[in-house]
């Protein structure tokens, strides 16, 4: 009777051992939550892709991807610790870290781990709304972007060196998808969208409506570019939205971001496991074939996390 309770006793430990490990490797593994931004933009697919890479290459670690207001709030988001990895304009990165512009505390507490890609700033508007410059948009219903977004500080910047304010125009705070429905019913005159190319709000606008995409002058591109220097002149080519006419305007560079409570050796993981899988943001969207490691060190606007600096040294020397 003895060995057999004796025997029950240790068959019972060993269940309970058993279950400890399987909580103990529950709690090992980790779920990071990469912030991206609207469902018809580019941060958005490209934030799943990584999220598929992350979940099976990157050991004891999954990923989500979530959909945000973009730039400005995935960097609060990651201050709030509600997320761990985002895509932030390179612009924005830097207003964070100093405190500038929509931001009025300095937030240091993430890192960079590449830069991405371009991310172009469309003026849009239908083709016959007599919109040609950005003059134009005096006296006109225009999108901005979501309230505080890095879309409205491009905005905001672009109708500064133009001698334009928010009281020239009629102001609609809208994501770039409302923007384009408000475009197509006729209840917006034009819209500020800054997103990789081609953006899927504009490519479905032009499937039902031919579209312009106004111009900036080679002078006020200068004046932009020596007020803000991390925008870029870039032209638009025809083949992009099927158009008549190339556009000149500006572009910043999508970044990807991650906080720095992530451990060094995760960041290099995820790192390593970006561009060991590049061919997959390729498949996912235009712009992930810009996606390389000749340029990810290019246009960074913020200190670069120790774990992605760490791979770079291996990779790049």
């Amino acid at each position: 009777m003895f060995k057999k309770s004796k025997l029950l006793s240790i068959s019972a430990l060993l269940i309970a051992f058993s279950f400890l490990l399987t909580a103990c490797g529950a709690q090992t593994g980790k779920d990071y939550t990469i912030l991206t931004g609207g469902e018809q933009g580019t941060y958005y697919p490209l934030g799943s892709a990584l999220a598929q890479v992350i979940s099976r290459n990157v050991d004891d670690v999954s990923a989500t991807a979530v959909v945000t207001g973009a730039s400005v709030v995935n960097v609060n988001q990651l201050k709030d610790k509600k997320g761990q990895l985002a895509f932030v304009q390179n612009d924005i990165a830097y207003y964070a870290t100093e405190g500038l512009v929509q931001f009025n505390e300095k937030i240091g507490s993430f890192s960079a781990i590449a830069s991405l890609y371009p991310e172009v700033v469309h003026i849009v508007t239908a083709a016959d709304s007599g919109i040609v410059s950005v003059n134009d948009l005096r006296g006109k219903r225009v999108a901005v972007g979501d309230q505080g977004s890095g879309v409205e500080a491009n905005t905001k910047q672009i109708l500064e060196v133009h001698g334009l304010t928010y009281d020239d125009i009629r102001v609609e705070y809208m994501a770039f998808g409302d923007a384009a429905n408000g475009i197509q019913d006729g209840n917006i005159d034009a819209a500020f969208v800054t997103a990789g190319t081609p953006t899927g709000a504009i490519e479905a606008l032009k499937a039902v409506k031919p579209v312009r995409i106004v111009s900036i002058s080679a002078d006020k591109i200068q004046e932009l570019t020596a007020l803000y220097p991390y925008y870029t002149s870039f032209t638009l080519t025809k083949d992009i939205y099927d158009r008549d006419e190339e556009a000149t305007t500006v572009a910043v560079q999508a970044m990807l971001v991650v906080s720095d409570e992530v451990s060094d050796d995760d960041v290099y993981n995820i790192t390593k496991a970006l561009f060991d899988n590049l061919e997959l943001f390729g498949n996912t969207h235009q712009r992930g074939k810009d996606i390389s490691l000749d340029s990810a060190l290019d246009g960074l606007s913020v200190k670069i996390h120790p774990g992605a600096q760490r791979y770079y040294d291996e990779v790049l020397n």
